[in-house]
């Protein structure tokens, strides 16, 4: 029976986490390491549905710019040039 897991990764010095389905948690890394092998995975979880609902991941074959349908920013504050 597949869960859901969300897995950390730090890929070219930035921070990121993935939504995965897999049958355990070493799968779910195993796939995300697939996808993106110059990625290093810092962490692997259940998906927890209060905090993920508030800080959503996104999937591992989507792209964030999709998903979103907006520009996407590093963090809530940012400079203005």
């Amino acid at each position: 029976m597949p869960g859901h897991y969300t897995v950390g990764l730090v890929a070219k010095g930035k921070a990121d986490r993935v939504a995965v389905d897999a049958e355990d948690a070493l799968i779910a890394a195993l796939r995300v390491k697939a996808e993106r092998p110059d990625a290093t995975i810092t962490y692997v979880r259940r998906q927890n549905r209060r905090g993920d609902a508030r800080h959503p991941s996104h999937s591992l074959t989507g792209n964030r710019r999709q998903l979103f349908g907006q520009r996407v920013m590093p963090g809530r504050h940012f400079r203005r040039h």
